[in-house]
């Protein structure tokens, strides 16, 4: 157990280091793309394997792994009483998330950014349902991988229309072709509403939020790494990477901006009513992606991206409090039986 949870830590802190050195470096240098090797190759399509590293994605690579670190060292101790084939399995597959979320960020093209979102779809899964003797939680498990992919086909369907219209799929030489699009016309307006609905998916915004309730089935490390630091900010990344789309569409933003609005005010009015500490922090996290995508609507990415960092730092910790509260009230997550923990655990 030991070794597995010095192992798992020292990697993600490992990456924390070298994504500061990479922040620091972009502030230099400014944006630097990397080649590894070409991932499709075709005589009239062409998709490299490479990494981008540039103002928006070395933000993000602090998020992921400084949040990361922290969840992991957290839950070196919270999942102690796990046996220890569990207890690697558990940090297999938060060793795998991260990797999956950086694959996403880091990523040069809409395909690599594809493969990222898929595995972190997958670990979400397979982490949620960590407990699978459970059956409601298996249920959870599923119900959050099914609603995913309803997003993914719409994300999916977005990615075949850019390669069709564009013939490109890095982002630099589909932002030079995007000017080929009609101002707000039929083709620009379907491509953001299908990139749209993956990031409704992934980012719990209304008709696909229910999930992410459910979702409070895993262990609570794992609620604050996909809740707050990472995986459901990857539609917001998605938008604001692809802003040079939503920005030759209009309609497409007023309807982001009405969507974000509705899923902040009825996430809110859902949270006030709930009883379980986790379901409570659950809604509140969907009431702030609501707001994120507000932002988006009106075109103020910095102010996004801003709410999206100081978010995770916040979502985090209160989901990690959470889960020492849960704890030293062995198990209880009911609030109704709590109150007056401040002598019994001052810190």
């Amino acid at each position: 157990k030991k070794t597995v949870a010095y192992n798992a830590t020292m990697y993600i802190c490992a990456s924390f280091v070298f994504s500061l050195i990479a922040f620091l470096n972009v502030q230099e240098q400014g944006a630097i793309t990397v080649h590894y090797f070409d991932f499709i190759n075709t005589s009239s399509f062409k998709i490299p394997f490479d990494f981008k590293v540039d103002a928006l994605s070395s933000l993000f690579l602090l998020v992921i792994t400084g949040v990361g670190t922290l969840i992991h060292l957290y839950s070196t101790a919270y999942m102690q009483e796990e046996e220890a084939p569990h207890y690697a399995r558990y940090f297999a597959y938060l060793n795998l998330f991260i990797f999956s979320m950086l694959l996403l960020v880091l990523g040069d093209n809409y395909v690599i950014m594809f493969i990222g979102w898929e595995g972190v779809g997958l670990c979400s899964y397979l982490l949620i349902g960590f407990w699978y003797e459970n059956k409601e939680y298996g249920k959870a498990a599923r119900k959050a991988f099914i609603m995913n992919r309803i997003g993914d086909l719409g994300l999916l369907i977005g990615i075949f229309l850019i390669a069709s219209q564009t013939n490109a799929l890095d982002y630099l030489s589909v932002a030079q072709n995007a000017s080929k699009f009609e101002f707000d016309g039929v083709v620009i307006m379907f491509i953001t509403l299908s990139l749209f609905i993956g990031a409704m998916g992934k980012s719990a915004q209304i008709p696909l939020f229910t999930w992410l309730p459910d979702a409070m089935a895993g262990p609570t490390p794992v609620s604050a790494l996909i809740h707050a630091a990472t995986m459901v900010t990857a539609g917001i990344y998605l938008v604001v990477r692809s802003n040079f789309l939503y920005h030759l569409s209009p309609s497409t933003l007023d309807f982001i901006l009405v969507i974000g609005l509705a899923t902040s005010l009825i996430a809110a009015f859902i949270g006030l009513r709930q009883n379980d500490i986790k379901k409570v922090l659950a809604y509140s996290t969907v009431s702030q992606l609501g707001l994120m995508f507000i932002a988006l609507g009106v075109e103020a990415y910095t102010s996004a991206m801003f709410h999206l960092m100081t978010h995770a730092f916040f979502k985090a910790l209160l989901f990690l409090g959470a889960g020492s509260v849960i704890h030293a009230m062995s198990g209880e997550q009911d609030m109704r039986f709590m109150g007056g923990l401040k002598s019994k655990i001052p810190v």
